[in-house]
């Protein structure tokens, strides 16, 4: 493909994402593998090419653009090389019109961004949330001996954590086919450190989709106790199982929940558990560096749903605890309606509870939580709060 020809599949694949974040269809990162997988002529320096011109306009774009054209023509402002690509050439996008629409830039649409200026969000922590993220890997605890790895990597505020660029492929390493290390955000990491599992424990992932976090808890507790993985969706928790075996996490056993419904499935545990995670669903704000589309598709009803789903699991998780047990509530939003609110909710509904705010080694107090921001910690944004039961 020439550059110019780039140009214009980037305006094809923006028109795609625009279309699917309005109704709410596949992620951009599905879109453009099946915009390629129909066009074997691209090779892989246009696939690379594509992409980074697609995630650059949607990164550089607040409110959703009219279209990808708008997008493209927004990048196209302030880089006179791409502008020139415009040239109507054969498989180019056309010259640039005058007066033509140019997508308006921004770190979210209004209503979004001005959530995240009243929950503190501002300046650097407000534009990182748009850089690409790198790859943090954390080493498995359960497997013996060091991981042999081609790349050192650098560690950060986990204790078992290394990072990566972006787009290592360290699912070829063979550190990682052996279970050695696992693929996971240090500030996911950090949330699993706030539980405090310990061997021997009894300890509930209430949320656990496919498993990320509940594998850190399985190395926490050394392999031994009772670790018990739930949630509503079959498909992401039947991954569990085949990630267990390879980190050598047999032990961990999972429960498919019903939605609304999640105290009868865990009725034999009521009243026994020293530890529930609540990794609630979320609005995931604090993810935008991975996926700077999903800014677009929300909207403040579905971050109010989101809002009363969390606190409903809390309370769900309030039941499933032994006295002086502990629930620890996290999100992967950096929007206090989903973190310091919740958490103060929670305090309310249940006053004989106390705030354990958690001391990790990176973030800062938000309420009777913490938080971690991407420009200031240099992970995925989390909000992170643990109460303990009278």
């Amino acid at each position: 493909m020439t550059p110019a020809a780039r140009v214009q599949a980037g305006i094809e694949v923006l028109d795609l994402v625009i279309a699917a974040a309005r109704s709410g269809g596949a992620s951009a990162d599905r879109i453009i593998a099946d915009w390629f997988r129909t066009r074997r002529f691209a090779g892989s320096g246009d696939r690379r090419a594509v992409r980074e011109l697609a995630y650059g306009a949607i990164r550089a774009c607040g409110e959703i653009p009219a279209s990808g054209r708008a997008a493209m023509l927004l990048l196209a402002r302030g880089d006179a090389a791409l502008a020139a690509l415009f040239d109507g050439s054969r498989h180019a996008p056309e010259p640039i019109g005058p007066g033509e629409p140019v997508a308006e830039p921004g770190i979210a649409p209004a209503w979004l961004a001005e959530a995240l200026v009243r929950s503190g969000i501002t300046g650097m922590d407000a534009a990182a949330l748009l850089d690409r993220a790198p790859l943090d890997v954390r080493i498995n605890r359960l497997k013996p001996g060091k991981p042999d790895l081609p790349d050192k990597g650098e560690p950060t505020a986990a204790p078992d954590a290394l990072r990566f660029p972006s787009g290592t492929p360290v699912e070829q390493w063979g550190a990682f086919k052996a279970g050695q290390i696992e693929v996971q955000d240090t500030g996911s990491q950090l949330a699993c450190l706030a539980v405090e599992a310990s061997p021997g424990e009894t300890v509930i992932d209430l949320c656990a989709g496919a498993g990320g976090k509940t594998l850190a808890l399985a190395a926490a507790m050394g392999g031994k106790g009772r670790l018990i993985a739930c949630d509503t969706d079959r498909p992401r928790l039947s991954r569990l199982t085949p990630r267990a075996e390879r980190a050598g996490a047999a032990f961990i056993e999972s429960r498919l929940l019903n939605p609304g419904r999640e105290a009868e499935a865990l009725a034999d545990l009521a009243g026994r558990a020293d530890a529930v995670l609540v990794d609630a669903p979320c609005s995931g704000t604090g993810t935008w560096r991975r996926n700077p589309e999903a800014r677009w598709r929300l909207t403040p009803a579905e971050v109010a749903r989101y809002a009363a789903i969390q606190a409903r699991l809390l309370d769900v998780a309030a039941t499933l605890v032994r006295p002086g047990g502990r629930v620890v509530f996290v999100t992967c939003s950096l929007l206090d309606v989903e973190g310091a609110d919740g958490a103060a909710g929670f305090l309310q509904r249940h006053p004989a509870w106390r705030a354990d705010a958690p001391d990790l080694p990176a973030g800062a107090p938000r309420g009777a939580g913490w938080r971690l921001a991407p420009g200031r910690d240099g992970t995925d944004g989390f909000f992170i709060a643990r109460f303990v039961s009278p």
